[in-house]
């Protein structure tokens, strides 16, 4: 009878369970190390995707305050100068190239000034005939990172001459002097065709001084399509890629 009673007793319970709780153990542990991690990654996914279409609100917002004050060259509204300004601190702050002249492969090519806190205004817009008699075209820099230069490229129309169609152009040459900022030296000009520099001799100085980019800039935020910088006279430059053949 002892027999027969040791034959049926249960086996131990710590034997039955021993092997399946080690299973269930590292299986546990898996899914929770897997919940841990898993969140962070997507963190961090969810935080850039965010921050891209934080810049592409931001752009398209500035494209917005810059309808019908052409470039701010001829000037605008305090108001308006702030909001702008507001935007471009914005810009700034979400910055993707903090190091531009370790990286100048990203600012090499063509450039279209789209804004610009540097006016025209007053005496000056009046001796240079920019009211009525020319218009002020587009402006483009080009940046050749192999010879260290730019050229800024002016264009005008003369209503007066035949609807005269011509082009300033300034050549300067740059040196590295910190990660962000670069030294411009002013190295030539030249007015195409003659009879453009005829329109403008008498105040080639004004408009060579309005233009020349001579001094110290300082590369506050450079994408793959526009880019922004800060002179040593506290002036501010956004411009976009434009294509190269555009800018000749």
């Amino acid at each position: 009878m002892a027999t027969l009673v040791k034959l049926v007793q249960p086996p131990s319970l710590m034997a039955f369970t021993h092997q399946p709780w080690q299973q269930h153990q590292a299986k546990f542990g898996e899914l929770l190390k897997f919940r841990l991690v898993n969140p962070i990654k997507t963190a961090a996914q969810s935080s850039s995707s965010t921050s891209s279409l934080e810049v592409s609100q931001i752009k398209e917002n500035f494209s917005q305050a810059l309808q019908g004050i052409n470039r701010g060259v001829f000037g605008t509204t305090s108001g308006k100068k702030s909001e702008i300004q507001e935007l471009v601190q914005q810009l700034e702050s979400q910055n993707p190239t903090p190091d531009p002249t370790l990286n100048l492969h990203k600012v090499d090519g063509c450039w279209k000034l789209i804004y610009s806190t540097i006016s025209i205004m007053g005496a000056k817009r009046t001796k240079l005939g920019l009211r009525d008699f020319i218009t002020l075209g587009d402006l483009f820099q080009i940046i050749d990172v192999a010879e260290s230069k730019a050229v800024n490229v002016i264009k005008f129309n003369v209503k007066g001459l035949n609807l005269l169609n011509g082009q300033l152009a300034i050549v300067a040459s740059f040196n590295i002097d910190s990660k962000s900022r670069v030294t411009i030296t002013y190295r030539e000009s030249t007015i195409t065709p003659d009879q453009l520099m005829n329109v403008f001799q008498k105040n080639y100085d004004l408009l060579l001084n309005i233009f020349n980019p001579e001094g110290w800039l300082e590369l506050t935020y450079v994408d793959d399509e526009m880019r922004i910088g800060r002179d040593q006279k506290g002036n501010i430059f956004v411009l976009e890629r434009s294509e190269e053949q555009i800018c000749l």
